[in-house]
């Protein structure tokens, strides 16, 4: 098993930045990918953005605002999020993918925006 804790959301005003943080536990020796998801009520889970294998994704909608890093001495994953927009508003979902296990969440931390 893989235990995912998030940290960092919060309520910031539109045009802050905010730090998620997501550290893994556990057995981790064959995940290939961690990332962030997020899900805004009413809508589905959407992938934010994720590291797997050296290669970084974006959604297009956090390009050139948000940038993940991944350390893999640490095991962590962080997400720097810039520029927020009320459409930023959302649970953050921390997310680790092992090829041979599936995949794994986190708990969630709300990122809410206010105007």
């Amino acid at each position: 098993q893989v235990q995912l804790v998030e940290s960092g959301g919060g309520l910031v005003q539109t045009g802050g930045s905010l730090r998620l943080s997501c550290a893994a536990s556990g057995s981790i020796f064959s995940i290939n990918a961690m990332g962030w998801y997020r899900q805004a009520p009413g809508k589905q889970r959407e992938l934010v953005a994720r590291v797997i294998s050296g290669t970084i994704n974006y959604a297009d909608s956090v390009m050139g605002r948000f940038t993940i890093s991944r350390d893999n001495a640490k095991n962590t994953v962080d997400l720097q999020m810039n520029s927020l927009r009320p459409e930023d508003t959302a649970v953050y979902y921390c997310n680790a993918y092992d090829p041979y296990r599936g995949h794994y969440w986190g708990q969630g931390t709300q990122v809410t925006l206010s105007s």
